[in-house]
């Protein structure tokens, strides 16, 4: 499975695994794969916390660090200059506020206990929107301080020209997720080393072009630059197909979300392991954008007639993420907060019905691909017999 991604990651399989958990990034990283650690949601001394745990629990190996970029024109918050979080909120419109708690009184969902501050579930969105990014380019003043962090993933928007330099000068990688072949040419001026084409069927902030159509039209415009293929990918076959339509490596999400190490609330893992692929829907409901996700009571609400529109980013998110926090609290098989339950995934949690190990996982990934190879090598042979 050697490709120019994993020897220049240097790794041994081209499998990389993107998580909020630090107990799966360090498993995918000492199972030869790269551990992708989601740091959008940290505060940069609870990511210094995240990184050194994980620097303790992979010996040296390398392993990444994901960010967030987003553009944020168009909302409200752009352009305001350096804001905290509190005057932030105090652009949410009373509407929304008012929508969002009629709908957790409809589910008997209960307030948070005192002492517990919902308001603390803060998204990505909303470091970036403080100060042009500056909460994420103080997270990667603590990402430079782990020499192990060989790639940082820029997951939404465009890293700066600067950034990428710095990491450069470091002996740093960068990758960007795209979902649009448009997306390319800027992202090559950034001076990406790797692009990450996700396709429509990934968790998370999505575009509209599914995996197979989108890897060979960003392939083609990339040059020499890499192609990582995102989107749908859960098996060994999967993985075959992206390498076949000229992506050399992949980049999985959903896939760990069930496995023993993910810290997943156990209400949503309930319900991930029973969900077929026709159960994920594109929403803005919780982050302002498009964003597939489990279908749950929460963004079917939103689409109601009475609804309002969802917020631009930060806003949404500091709607959703504190109303969600409240439904997982109590959330139990047949009561309203199970019913709100969502969370980002794509479709490819219907291939997955059991909890199993991370090192399970990326083994039977890695044996499925060689079992593709196999297949591919005997019909070879028997073509070239007769």
């Amino acid at each position: 499975m050697r490709t120019r991604v994993s020897d220049r990651l240097d790794i041994e399989y081209p499998i990389l695994a993107f998580s909020h958990c630090r107990d799966v990034v360090a498993a995918v990283t000492n199972s030869g794969g790269m551990g992708v650690l989601g740091a959008a949601f940290l505060r940069p001394d609870q990511l210094e916390v995240e990184l050194d745990w994980i620097d303790a629990h992979t010996s040296g190996r390398p392993y990444a660090v994901d960010l967030l970029f987003p553009t944020m024109q168009g909302s409200e918050t752009a352009d305001r200059g350096h804001l905290d979080a509190d005057e932030i909120r105090t652009l949410i419109p009373q509407k929304h506020l008012r929508f969002a708690e009629l709908l957790l009184d409809e589910f008997a969902v209960p307030p948070m206990p005192d002492g517990i501050d919902s308001a603390g579930a803060e998204g990505g969105f909303l470091q970036i929107a403080r100060n042009d990014s500056i909460g994420a380019l103080e997270q990667f003043d603590v990402v430079f301080g782990h020499h192990q962090v060989r790639l940082i993933a820029c997951g939404l928007g465009v890293p700066p020209q600067s950034l990428v330099v710095r990491a450069h000068d470091a002996g740093r990688l960068v990758a960007s997720l795209i979902g649009h072949p448009s997306h390319v040419a800027r992202q090559l001026n950034a001076g990406v080393d790797f692009l990450i084409a996700q396709g429509t069927e990934a968790g998370g902030h999505t575009g509209e072009i599914s995996t197979m159509v989108l890897i060979p039209q960003v392939v083609a415009l990339a040059g020499a630059v890499p192609v990582i293929a995102a989107g749908g990918i859960g098996s060994g076959r999967q993985i075959a197909a992206a390498i076949a339509l000229g992506a050399e490596a992949v980049w999985c999400g959903s896939l760990w979300l069930t496995t023993e190490e993910a810290e997943t609330a156990p209400a949503l893992k309930a319900k991930l392991l029973a969900a077929s692929s026709s159960d994920t829907i594109r929403s803005r409901s919780w982050s302002g954008k498009p964003m597939r996700m489990l279908r749950s009571a929460w963004p079917e609400a939103w689409e109601r007639p009475d609804a309002p529109k969802p917020l631009p980013p930060p806003l949404q998110d500091l709607i959703a993420s504190p109303a969600q926090q409240r439904a997982a609290r109590v959330a139990k098989a047949g009561n309203g907060g199970y019913e709100l339950t969502t969370g980002p995934v794509g479709q490819v949690i219907g291939l997955i019905d059991q909890v199993k190990p991370v090192r399970q996982v990326m083994l039977d990934l890695v044996t499925d691909y060689a079992d593709v190879l196999e297949r591919f090598a005997r019909q070879h042979a028997d073509l070239s017999a007769e």
